[in-house]
């Protein structure tokens, strides 16, 4: 199957308020995409601004199959379901006069299915609530849109990309199996990014080490059959180079284990000063 990716594709045809206040960004990923939209070396930025820059830089990292984005100038369009005007406004001055690819991006407000058919990406704010989101995922199974959302049961409902906020920054989230089945990929640099795949979460030897290239797991075939999700929680001992030295299986379901581990042996953390043991949760389809 071909892939097109968004820097080159458009749209498709018919297919199948929170308060104002300051956040620190989540991810470099956060500050490069607003360094990006010409805000320069920012620190902090509102809410809606980093959730903007998110959904901007999803569009500019994801691929379609080919034949769900033809080439062409046709816009790729964000839309937003249940999205107060204030965040309307900064998305939209966040995207006006940029393209992916040769594609001008615009955004539209959407609430039924149909309206979201033609769209490439489609974000739920949590105001559309979980049976709105719900049906509406359930509706758009076939189609090959990008489903983001901001709600602690969205990669349970089956999104795809899920934007949180934890210790005060906005970080994101990725249910890999959701965007396996609809087909779209996302950049090997913006998955390594992801708190939802891989969670290096801290190093035990008191030594914090960044994840700087990660490959995400694949779902085995019989797991996938067996409709089998969950985590793998490991601990890795990670080099003075970076590199995954060793790999210990701390729980798991066992038809998950084995592509975890596959998928961590191939990660590489920043160099260190000593090797560091790292606690991980590898996650499939959550």
């Amino acid at each position: 199957m071909g892939y097109s990716s968004a820097k080159r594709c458009g749209t498709v045809g018919s297919r199948r308020r929170t308060p104002r206040r300051w956040w620190v960004l989540g991810t470099g990923l956060a500050v490069l995409v607003l360094c990006g939209l010409g805000v320069g070396q920012v620190q902090t930025a509102t809410e809606n601004q980093v959730k903007a820059a998110y959904l901007y830089n999803f569009a500019k990292s994801a691929e379609w199959p080919e034949q769900s984005l033809p080439r062409g100038p046709s816009p790729l369009v964000i839309g937003v379901v249940a999205g107060d005007d204030k965040f309307i406004e900064t998305l939209t001055t966040t995207v006006v006069g940029r393209t992916v690819g040769t594609h001008p991006v615009t955004v539209k407000r959407v609430s039924t299915v149909a309206e979201m058919d033609f769209c490439q990406v489609i974000f739920f704010r949590s105001a559309a609530g979980h049976k709105r989101t719900e049906a509406a995922i359930s509706a758009l199974t076939a189609a090959s849109i990008l489903l983001v959302g901001e709600d602690d049961s969205f990669l349970r409902e089956r999104g795809m990309i899920n934007l949180v906020l934890a210790n005060g920054k906005v970080h994101f989230e990725v249910n890999q199996a959701s965007l396996d089945w609809a087909n779209i990929r996302l950049s090997p640099q913006l998955l390594a990014l992801a708190n939802g795949g891989h969670d290096p979460s801290s190093g035990l030897a008191g030594e914090s080490r960044r994840l700087k290239v990660a490959t995400p797991p694949q779902l085995p075939e019989i797991a996938r059959r067996m409709n089998i999700r969950g985590t793998v929680q490991l601990e890795l001992s990670v080099g003075r180079d970076g590199s995954v030295k060793e790999v210990r299986v701390l729980g798991g379901h066992p038809l998950l284990v084995e592509a975890a581990v596959k998928a961590a042996k191939g990660w590489q953390y920043e160099a260190g000063a000593k090797e560091t043991q790292v606690v991980v949760k590898v996650a499939f389809g959550q």
